[in-house]
């Protein structure tokens, strides 16, 4: 009886260890640093539009989880996509995504985020991120980053504007899409096919 009680208090702390608290701390840093470099730093500057690009896709690719996003974008349809159309949704979702994030972080040009602390999730290993933007006269743009940890790497996998969930936002346009194409999986991929093009 006793050996059984240790192996449960051993087998709980197992998946305790699992579920570790996100580090707080180094995710503001985090954030810190992709605002200032991909953002204070980038669209200040009078880069060109591929110079841009270049440093927003080297941002995206090792700050965002965008395999994680695309995936949870597709919902059920992902699912249902075969390994190729997967394969290519992934890499013109990441396209897209940097070439559309480069041109409306211009709106944020002469602008520094400021830091609001951080608001926990209902899951242990994400945090949000609060940040604000000042926007002309009027109040303050809330921008909140949800960052969660990845077996020790932090990534964001969802940007709240004006508590608006992009990664669901973009959900409900690419699975309406999809529901009302004739070619459905397939159609969206054309689709962004030219968009990216």
């Amino acid at each position: 009886m006793k050996k059984i009680f240790i192996y449960v208090l051993v087998f709980f702390s197992i998946i305790q260890s699992g579920f570790a608290d996100i580090n707080k701390e180094k995710a503001v840093l985090m954030i810190e640093n992709l605002t200032k470099e991909g953002i204070e730093d980038i669209i200040n500057s009078n880069v060109s539009v591929e110079d841009k690009n270049k440093v927003f896709r080297k941002l995206f690719t090792e700050n965002l989880d965008l395999d994680f996003i695309g995936k949870y974008v597709l919902g059920r349809y992902w699912r249902q996509a075969n390994l190729s159309q997967q394969k290519e949704f992934i890499a013109l979702y990441k396209e897209f995504n940097v070439k559309t994030w480069s041109k409306r972080f211009d709106e944020f040009k002469g602008k520094e985020f400021v830091f609001k602390g951080t608001t926990p999730s209902s899951n242990p290993n994400q945090v949000f991120v609060n940040t604000e933007v000042p926007v002309g006269d009027g109040k303050p743009a809330s921008v909140k980053w949800r960052v969660s940890d990845k077996g020790g790497k932090l990534k964001v996998i969802d940007i709240i504007i004006e508590n608006v969930s992009l990664a669901q936002t973009a959900r409900n346009e690419y699975t309406a899409f999809i529901s009302k194409s004739p070619k459905g999986i397939e159609g969206l991929l054309e689709n962004l096919r030219q968009k990216v093009e």
